[in-house]
């Protein structure tokens, strides 16, 4: 398999997670702007919570051999977001996700986007797979546009973690 610790995109540098990346993920996935659209009506998770989301990324990886990223921008180095491609079980069936948390200062800056294609890009490249799903909840319309943009299609609504979410699917070749 290709190494897929590091990859670059046009404006940001997305590395593998690493257990030293806790503060500053801590910073970007406590914000309560972040938080509303990854736990929404749950509130922002505690420390605790997120210790334990970071082992399993970085178990993810072990296991593997990708994950989600922690992403920085290119010219600063600063943080913009975390995202990648994880397994996952959703609308009861196991499946491989492209997901993304962008800072709010940068959103509506299209680094969604360009994550969400870099995700594609990755999945049907190196790691050959026939397809992979995005999803959020139904009134996250700039997720929503973030998967359509980038080749997902609308297939249905599901119940994830007791909330109604949008299935989005995106195929190899298609």
């Amino acid at each position: 398999m290709t190494d897929l610790d590091r990859i670059e995109t046009a404006r940001m540098v997305a590395e593998r997670l690493r257990p030293r990346d806790q503060d500053q993920l801590s910073v970007l996935l406590r914000d309560p702007r972040v938080a509303a659209t990854l736990w929404p009506g749950h509130g922002a998770p505690t420390e605790a919570q997120l210790l334990h989301s970071l082992a399993d990324k970085l178990d993810h990886w072990e296991r593997y051999g990708f994950g989600l990223w922690l992403l920085r921008d290119r010219a600063t180095g600063a943080v913009v977001g975390r995202g990648g491609l994880q397994h996952t079980r959703v609308g009861g069936q196991q499946e491989i996700e492209a997901g993304w948390a962008i800072a709010p200062d940068r959103w509506g800056l299209g680094l969604a986007t360009e994550l969400a294609h870099t995700c594609t890009l990755v999945a049907f490249g190196q790691l050959e797979l026939e397809q992979i799903v995005a999803f959020a909840t139904p009134t996250n319309l700039a997720s929503r546009r973030v998967m359509e943009k980038s080749g997902f299609v609308y297939e249905r609504d599901v119940t994830h973690e007791g909330l109604a979410h949008v299935l989005y699917r995106a195929e190899a070749g298609r």
